[in-house]
């Protein structure tokens, strides 16, 4: 009965709160989406609370949920009590006032969301295996686990919606380009979070599949492809403005993204690598640096998002053709990724940001303010690289969890065919060893060599034919989580 109280509570406080929200319309003038007076301290405070709970607590808890760690639950609650806070104060702020706008109305929808996952995670907390209890639990295990994955891409939305609002923008005709960069922007952003995935974590989930990765980027090439093809342009009516150069691109995703599925098998029906995705993302940022623009800015900031755009897709076929030579990994684990094989994803990133904020409001606001490309540019890239950071800690934190011995020191020694001698020499981080220390290490190898040849020697003779690496290699390559896996399954 305390969980269900504690969900009506919830729910009354949204619902009060929400007609809180109709207030203040009045004093939007007429024909506008926002008043013309500053934002207050107070609205500063929700922005920045809610931008750290959605956005960094919430994903972070996500992770660890998954990993099983106890410290899901503690920073759960934390970020619950941090979201609800930072709700109420959106709806008691002064200053700038909002018409009513899709953020208002969608972030019912979110903490809606949020109260039934802590009631969930309650109830699962509970531990109720009798009765009924038993025959829902399983239910109510994998509902809490996909509304928290779904909660990172909720939130992604929610906090585009918000900058939206707080600014007044996507209005009347705005409204079209608006959706098409936000949309765009935010799945070249994902785009590049999944080659992120599985770039670290997920070679053993690739392999299980029995399919290339460009399987999977050519069937979504594909299936956006058609849907540009017919919705860019009102079919019937007069082709205005870039209609036809949207939907030119539109018919090129699709026919690449369907040679690319083609490419993507051997013919013994083994997955197979191609270079299709990467030339679908080259020739569209060489069709993006040439879209035409009315002001300055809008094509200096189209151009730099064409270039980023194309320099992931031509450093994409770099790797695929000359670092990973047509492999899915450069070692045998897939634990230990190829520096240049970072470059790509992190390009997809920036063009995403660089492309969500070159809509045309946002380019007038520039304008009008004086800004240059070169800083705007350098701030877009930066918000790139941390987000950048923050992906690639979190799924650091899942890889440790997940495979605990691929955190040890000697985790990557059966990983690389060939060791360096300058690398040999260097602690992690680059801090390089003393001569005295490097000397202990090479008298260290010296002897196990010297006890290998001495017990080569021993088992080397008539009746015993078998050389003592042989097995040892075997073992070691049944060690390594990946490549076991994949022999035990074929």
């Amino acid at each position: 009965m305390g969980i269900l109280d504690l969900r009506g509570a919830l729910v009354a406080l949204l619902l009060a709160s929400s007609v809180v929200a109709h207030g203040g319309h009045e004093s939007v003038p007429e024909g506008a989406a926002v008043s013309k007076d500053p934002i207050d301290s107070t609205l500063w405070i929700h922005m920045i609370l809610m931008g750290f709970t959605f956005g960094i607590i919430f994903p972070l808890g996500m992770v660890l949920g998954i990993v099983r760690s106890r410290w899901h639950v503690p920073l759960q609650i934390v970020g619950t009590v941090i979201a609800v806070v930072a709700y109420f104060l959106g709806h008691a702020h002064k200053g700038r006032q909002f018409g009513k706008n899709v953020h208002a109305s969608f972030a019912n929808l979110l903490m809606l969301m949020l109260v039934v996952q802590v009631v969930i995670g309650l109830y699962l907390k509970l531990h109720l295996s009798k009765g009924i209890h038993g025959r829902i639990r399983r239910f109510f295990v994998v509902l809490h686990g996909v509304l928290g994955k779904a909660m990172p891409i909720v939130s992604w939305t929610q906090m585009l919606f918000g900058g939206i609002a707080a600014n007044g923008f996507c209005q009347g005709d705005h409204l079209g380009q608006c959706l098409a960069h936000f949309i765009m922007g935010s799945a070249f952003i994902a785009y590049g979070i999944m080659l992120t995935i599985l770039l670290l974590v997920g070679q053993y989930w690739l392999r299980r599949t029995g399919r290339s990765q460009e399987f999977f980027d050519s069937l979504v090439i594909a299936a956006w492809g058609c849907v540009n093809t017919f919705t860019e342009h009102r079919w019937g009516g007069p082709w205005v403005h870039n209609d036809l150069q949207h939907t030119t691109m539109g018919i090129v995703w699709w026919c690449a993204g369907l040679l690319g599925i083609w490419m993507s098998r051997k013919r013994n029906g083994r997955p197979k690598r191609n270079l299709i995705p990467a030339i679908v993302i080259l020739l569209t940022g060489y069709a993006m640096s040439a879209h035409p623009q009315t002001l300055m800015i809008s094509t200096m900031i189209h151009s730099i998002f064409g270039y980023t755009l194309m320099a992931a897709g031509f450093t994409r076929i770099i790797e695929i053709a000359f670092v990973l030579k047509d492999k899915n990994t450069v070692s045998l684990d897939g634990s230990d990724p190829n520096s240049f094989q970072y470059l790509p994803p992190f390009l997809l990133y920036a063009s995403g940001f660089l492309f969500m904020g070159a809509t045309e409001e946002q380019m007038q606001l520039l304008h009008d303010a004086g800004i240059t490309h070169v800083s705007y540019v350098l701030i877009l890239y930066s918000i790139a690289f941390i987000l950048f950071l923050f992906v690639n800690i979190l799924l650091h934190i899942y890889a440790v969890h997940a495979w605990p011995n691929s955190a040890k020191p000697s985790a990557h020694s059966r990983s690389s065919s060939t060791t360096d001698p300058v690398q040999d020499s260097t602690f992690i981080n680059g801090h390089a060893r003393s001569a005295s220390e490097t000397q202990q290490v090479h008298d260290a190898e010296a002897f196990e060599l010297q006890g290998l040849i001495s017990d080569e020697e021993d088992e080397d003779v008539p009746g015993n034919r078998n050389h003592v690496m042989g097995p040892r290699k075997a073992e070691d390559e049944e060690s390594a989580p990946l490549v076991g896996k994949e022999a035990s399954s074929a």
